[in-house]
């Protein structure tokens, strides 16, 4: 799933080419991933014609405000992510077998729309790429599209104060990269919760947008057993851990994020933090603080945790 470094770095990018530019129509071809309006008509006379005022992140949600006073957020779950580019849209045909669709010459067909980017290279031959569902057609003749092989994303449309009053938004934590975000506030979140380390950096309702990744590669940083009670941290152990958040999330923004998985910059294109990983998913190879240390594999909360056994105590 996106984490914060990755939803900042498509707000961040997106905030260069959408600002100022017009909805001209869109296309959905999952409507379960639109929540509300759940009427796709009501949902386009709210958005077509209405101006893209800016982008906005709140912990792993994307929010774009629109002239209208409407906002349209965008969680991208497990597999999305947003593209934007240049595309066309292409029908493929299916032989319905059992309610299922193949590919077939047959006659028993089924003509279903596709899109595909008009040029070659990441948006057009990366295949995480070209799961697009949903699709704004904009003024200057390019598109904003979701590309999500799950469909597990959630788009909401609603008016501002509706959508900022949500009860996924307003029960999330700090944002880590704010300035608001100080050692005393994290020392206050922590000193209430009796859970395990790992599992309270990873709670949306203590701090915003930390997911398994990057709760890994912090840990790993500040020398912290992803198991340790938080309970149980010296104030010196905490400082280490929150100097860490800081400084793995400003590495892996400023590196454009993770795509060992499946996310994409909205340029199609890679981010770079996948190369710099220091404990997430390196099973088995050698610790990089040179401590003799293997990096081991254990499950905390049924997610797979990472940390290396000599210098993380």
């Amino acid at each position: 799933m996106p984490e914060l470094p990755e939803v900042q770095t498509i707000v961040s990018d997106l905030n260069k080419v959408l600002p100022g530019l017009i909805i001209r129509d869109f296309w959905c071809d999952s409507p379960k991933i639109i929540k509300s309006p759940k009427n796709l008509d009501e949902f386009k006379k709210s958005i077509v014609g209405k101006k893209i005022l800016e982008l906005r992140r709140r912990g792993k949600n994307i929010l774009i405000d629109f002239s209208n006073e409407f906002v349209l957020l965008i969680h991208q779950k497990m597999t999305g992510h947003l593209l934007f580019g240049k595309y066309k849209i292409i029908s493929k045909k299916f032989h319905l077998v059992d309610g299922f669709q193949k590919d077939s010459k047959s006659k028993n067909y089924q003509e279903n729309e596709f899109w595909e980017a008009k040029e070659a290279g990441p948006l057009r031959d990366d295949s995480y790429n070209q799961h697009i569902h949903f699709v704004l057609n904009l003024s200057n003749g390019m598109n904003l599209a979701l590309s999500d092989v799950r469909k597990f994303a959630k788009i909401i449309l609603g008016k501002k104060e509706e959508v900022e009053n949500l009860s996924e938004l307003k029960s999330l934590g700090v944002e880590p990269i704010q300035k608001k975000f100080t050692f005393r506030k994290f020392q206050e979140i922590i000193s209430e919760k009796s859970g395990k380390i790992k599992q309270v950096l990873m709670d949306q309702k203590n701090i915003s947008g930390i997911g398994n990744i990057y709760a890994d590669e912090i840990l790993w940083e500040a020398g912290a057993h992803p198991a340790r009670a938080a309970k149980s941290l010296s104030r010196e152990e905490l400082k280490k851990i929150y100097k860490a958040i800081v400084k793995v999330l400003k590495i892996a923004i400023k590196a454009r994020g993770d795509s060992m998985s499946d996310y994409r910059r909205p340029s199609g294109e890679k981010g770079n933090y996948q190369n710099m990983q220091n404990a997430y998913r390196q099973t088995g190879k050698l610790c990089k603080k040179n401590d003799g240390g293997i990096i081991k594999r254990i499950k905390i909360g049924q997610r797979s945790t990472h940390f290396c056994p000599v210098h993380q105590v």
